[in-house]
């Protein structure tokens, strides 16, 4: 015999199981060709995965809101901690010469991410901005996948 109380009981599991699925994909689903704005700033708490490559989900087609053309963690000199509210800035000549191409603020995680348009063509040198200086790269860079290179093959970027 069939108990009416479990099966209005079961009924109601699976029902709220499928609600929560389908909230679920929902606020994963993007429109094809869809992007929106995300741009870091400084003392903002928004961000997360510091260290990590920010592209592997904030690009077309991935999980993250907004596709960035340019994202990293900028650490102190110990390169565990990271700095908030720092500044990074994309120059055409090494050492902060040529034209200034993009400048990104550090938010208060230490990460540094834009969806602007950057034109990277022909390299960019980037510096980092503390309170106790700026540091340069001295080679130039073709994308603004910062942590791909930095933390991995090379050193974390730094600042005082």
């Amino acid at each position: 015999m069939i108990n009416m109380h479990d099966m209005k009981l079961n009924n109601c599991i699976i029902l709220a199981l499928s609600v929560v699925a389908m909230l679920m994909i929902s606020a994963c689903e993007k429109e094809e060709g869809e992007n929106e704005t995300n741009i870091s700033t400084y003392n903002s708490d928004e961000s997360h995965k510091s260290g990590e490559n920010c592209m592997t989900c904030h690009t077309s087609g991935g999980p993250g809101e907004g596709w960035f053309t340019a994202a990293g963690t900028v650490y102190n000199s110990d390169q565990t901690t990271p700095y908030p509210n720092a500044t990074i800035r994309l120059y055409t000549g090494n050492g902060g010469t040529g034209d200034l191409r993009g400048t990104i603020e550090v938010d208060g995680r230490g990460n540094f991410y834009t969806t602007e348009s950057i034109d990277f063509s022909g390299g960019l040198y980037v510096s980092a901005e503390g309170d106790g200086g700026t540091k340069y790269m001295i080679a130039p860079i073709s994308n603004g996948q910062c942590n791909s290179c930095h933390g991995t093959s090379t050193d974390r970027i730094w600042v005082q």
